[in-house]
Parts: structure tokens; sequence; C-alpha cells
């Protein structure tokens, strides 16, 4: 006996089986005919459904790779932050945190209060070792990027040829030993901020790239045609007189403008020497804690000697000899075995400076010119008077950027 939905479905081929018969075919043909269809029907349906499976397999696919590209791109990222990272753990910092109460102090201070919220560009000046790296962590510190790191760059320290792979990143292949893709400083900044030290190292020829990053937030890998997006923040540090060097045409004047958006400036050490007791306390105990040592005072004597001395060196050198004091004082009381008379009171060596080679050739080409009134050829022209063919001349010029107006 057959079953109520087999009976329907009994029934339904019957009919279907008679109403579809062509007059001529027999009852065999038919149901031939009606199985081949049904079969035709069925395959056509699984077709389609494999190739509605293909195609979503497909773009599961495609998103998948999207997916482990995006994977690996953070993954490298991830990888360069721990590096530098960890590099910026095991750098020993010349200043702990910024530290004084002097009247300029203040005044910078309150600008670093005012710019940390904000996500302009800042450019700090002021002579080596008055503490501007520190004050570039405060304004990173005290802004919406504090989550991300903050990315040191020391133009100065870099070879000129390094600059600028080290700033833009690379591709595998790029040069001799570039064996893996390499990200660069940008990149690592993205999203945080990159303190570019000594800006003024920059050669002329990447000052350009740097105006587009801050102008469009786009750069290029060496060795890669593919343009990417940046987020980053700039500040920027120069102990250079910026506008001296616009003026002899070794910095862009665009650049220079579009940096100093918020210039702050670093008072040295000897114009704010009523921070020096304070300053003296803060790096007596953090050497206390590194050396193992208990100096507990510092006398009125060693003070004094300490605010007497101009500081050239700002509060960099007081720290090194803050390190040094403590290391060699005997007993509980700071005592300071250092020499200060070498220096004047204005804050310059008693001895001559001494200059590099090159800056002395600079010195000497820019005077030679200036006695010729900047005629370069002929019997009377500088390059006679320097034994210098005028195209070795004019060479050595670009090279130190030597133009009319620097004098």
């Amino acid at each position: 006996k057959r079953e109520p939905a087999m009976e329907s479905d009994y029934h339904d081929e019957q009919m279907t089986s008679a109403a579809g018969r062509h007059p001529d075919e027999s009852a065999d043909q038919s149901a031939s005919r009606l199985t081949e269809d049904k079969l035709n029907r069925e395959l056509t349906r699984t077709n389609l459904q494999l190739s509605q499976e293909m195609a979503e397999r497909k773009r599961a696919e495609g998103s998948l790779l999207g997916v482990y590209s995006e994977i690996k791109r953070l993954k490298d990222r991830l990888q360069a932050e721990n590096i530098y990272l960890q590099q910026e753990v095991a750098r020993q910092y010349n200043f702990g945190e910024i530290i004084g109460q002097s009247s300029k102090l203040s005044q910078v201070l309150l600008r670093v209060e005012q710019l940390s919220p904000m996500n302009a560009t800042v450019l700090l000046l002021g002579e080596s070792g008055t503490g501007k790296r520190v004050v570039a962590r405060a304004i990173h510190n005290g802004s919406a990027r504090r989550d991300r790191p903050l990315i040191t760059v020391n133009l100065s320290a870099l070879p000129a040829n390094l600059i600028e792979s080290e700033l833009f990143g690379w591709e595998r292949g790029e040069f001799t030993g570039a064996e893996a893709r390499q990200i660069g400083r940008f990149e690592l900044a993205d999203d945080g901020t990159i303190f570019l030290e000594e800006i003024g190292a920059l050669p002329l020829a990447l000052q350009g790239k740097l105006l587009r990053v801050m102008r469009d937030g786009e750069l290029e890998r060496l060795g890669s045609p593919r343009t990417l997006k940046v987020n980053v923040r700039i500040i920027a540090s120069s102990s250079r007189d910026l506008e001296q060097e616009v003026r002899c045409g070794r910095f862009r004047e665009d650049l220079f403008y579009r940096l100093k958006v918020f210039p702050v400036t670093i008072p040295p050490l000897r114009e704010r020497k009523g921070d020096i007791p304070l300053l003296v306390r803060h790096f007596v105990e953090k050497y206390n804690n590194k050396s193992g040592r208990k100096i507990e005072a510092v006398s009125e004597e060693a003070l004094n000697a300490l605010q007497a001395y101009c500081w050239p060196g700002n509060v960099r050198e007081l720290e090194s000899v803050v390190e040094r004091a403590v290391i060699t004082s005997q007993g509980a009381s700071l005592q300071v075995r250092d020499r200060f008379d070498g220096f004047r009171e204005n804050g310059k060596p008693a001895l001559p400076e001494v200059k590099g080679l090159q800056e002395l050739e600079q010195d000497h080409i820019l005077q030679v010119l200036a006695t010729t009134g900047w005629r370069i050829e002929g019997v009377k022209g500088a390059a006679g008077l320097l034994g210098l063919n005028p195209s070795t001349l004019r060479a050595r010029m670009r090279k130190y950027g030597i133009l009319r107006h620097c004098l």
C-alpha cells in the first residue's frame, strides 16, 4: 500500500505522463522522453548551483587573500615597531623629564600644553643639549596620538646617502644587501608622531620628498612605484640657524615655513641657572638608582660651583658632570671634582674654536670670493687665486651650497 504523499506523486506523474504524451508516441517512448527532460532539468539545476558555489568560493578566496595581505602588512609593521621600541628601551635618554621652575622654562611648558592636543607641526629650536627631545616626548604624550609610537630619527647621525632609505624604506633587491623589504620610519609612525632631530641636516635633494609627506601625506618606498598614504604628526628640531640656511640656499624656503607653524625655542641652561639645583637633585637620584650609591646631600659649595659655570653643553653636560660626581664622591655628600676654569664666563671656550677641514675650506672660498667681488674666472678671479680650475671651484661651491647672498 502506498503512503498518501507517494500516492499523490504517483498520480501527478501519471497525469503528467498522460498529458505530455505525443499522439504517435508509445507509452515507453513517452516515459523515456520525460525521464530525459527530468535529468536535463536536474543537470541544469546542478550546474547552476555548482557555478554559484564556484563564484562564491572565488569571492571567499579573494577576500581571504585581502585579509592575509592586511594581516601580513600589520605583522610586518608590528615587528618593525617592536624592534624600534626595544631599541628605544635600551637607549639611555639624556633627560628623564622636563625639570625646572624658571620663568623661561615655564613659558616653554605653557607652549607645550597649548600645542600638545593639536595636530599641527612643531619646530623646536635651541642649542644642542637643551632638551629638545624631552619636549618632543612631552608634546607627543599630551596628544591624542599618545597610544601610538613616537619615532625618533636623528638626521645628523645618519650618513647622507642612508637618510632616504631610513625615512621611506625600501623594497627587496633595491640595492646590495636589501634582502628583504624594509618599512621606513614614516610608515612606522603612521597614526603616531615622528620626531626629526636636526632637520637642517636633511639633504636638499630629499627636502622636496619631506614637503610632499607634509602636504599630501604620500610617499613611496625605494624601488616601489606604489604610493603609500600615511597620517603622521611631525615634530622637528634644529640647533642650526635655519633662516641662515635658507638664505644660503641649503634649506628650502617653502619647507622652512611648513615646519615653522609653531616654533618653540628652548632656552640654554645659562639662561635658567635657577633650575640647576632641581636638575642636580634629579640626576643624583637617577644615578643613585643606577649605581647603587646613596648620595643624600649636595653641598652649597658644589651648587655654587655648578651655578657659576656657563654650561656650553647645556643640560646634557650637567648630567654628565653629576653622573661622574655620583660615582667618584666619597660618603653621602656630592663632591664635584670637575674643573671649569677652561671656559670663560660668556660661555665660549678659552681656546680657539677648532673647525673641520671642510668648514675651513668653505670659509676660505667665501673669503676669496668676497675679495674678488665674486669673479671666478680670469687672472684676478677666485679660481686663479685658489689654484683651482673654474669648473672645480663651481663644483665646490655647489657642494657647500655657496651662493652670493650667503655673505
